[in-house]
């Protein structure tokens, strides 16, 4: 994938705007598990994925991880440039969930795109509003919903995304995707093992019964 294929409106900036943008723009490579950026003193730049996955998630006092989303090809992520949106204070963590590439576009070039565009800013408020629908979603889900529903949407995400029933995650990395304990995880898996729902071996699930998860989901 090439740039020009994977920058969403592209084909809506004159020439010289192509130019500038594709020059600024950093090809880069992370191996799984690299942190990218730590929180809104970090402005490290807008990134573009081209292969891989990046997770954003958020760490309370006690160092308690929840993920908020995550990004594949060719998601773009505007949190880790909270330098660029006025008034925007997130403690964002962003992470490496596998190996990952990306165009990194540094926040000044961006900032001047920005203002040149019409399309550009009318593209970043869209994803924006996309990021921060997700994230009130997810405070309702937290605040809301019993952990048995929020981990078997969790299950099913996980399957859609691997392209797999098999799950090769441990019962601690759920929990941090979840934002709660891992005791309480394993607990809520062992309960949808006796229900016939999963199945459960070292370091993997096995999706046993997914209609019956997306019922409880």
């Amino acid at each position: 994938m090439e740039f020009s294929e994977a920058f969403p409106v592209w084909s809506d900036l004159t020439g010289e705007q192509q130019k500038q943008l594709s020059q600024a723009a950093v090809l880069r490579s992370f191996p799984q598990g690299a942190t990218l950026h730590r929180g809104d003193a970090d402005c490290t730049g807008l990134l573009l994925v081209r292969s891989g996955r990046l997770r954003a998630y958020i760490l309370s006092p006690e160092g308690r991880e929840i993920t908020l989303y995550r990004l594949s090809p060719p998601d773009f992520c505007l949190l880790s440039a909270p330098c660029v949106l006025h008034n925007l204070h997130l403690e964002v963590q962003i992470e490496s969930e596998r190996d990952t590439q990306l165009w990194m576009i540094p926040p000044e070039n961006y900032r001047t795109l920005m203002a040149q565009s019409p399309c550009v800013a009318n593209y970043t408020n869209e994803v924006m509003a996309s990021r921060f629908s997700q994230v009130i979603w997810l405070l309702e889900q937290i605040l809301w919903q019993k952990l048995d529903r929020r981990l078997a949407d969790f299950l099913l995400e996980e399957a859609d995304l691997e392209g797999s029933s098999h799950l090769k995650i441990t019962h601690e990395a759920i929990g941090r995707h979840l934002g709660t304990a891992r005791e309480a995880v394993t607990r809520m898996l062992r309960y949808f093992q006796e229900e016939g729902l999963v199945n459960l071996s070292r370091g993997a699930i096995e999706l046993a019964d997914p209609g019956r998860l997306a019922q409880l989901s």
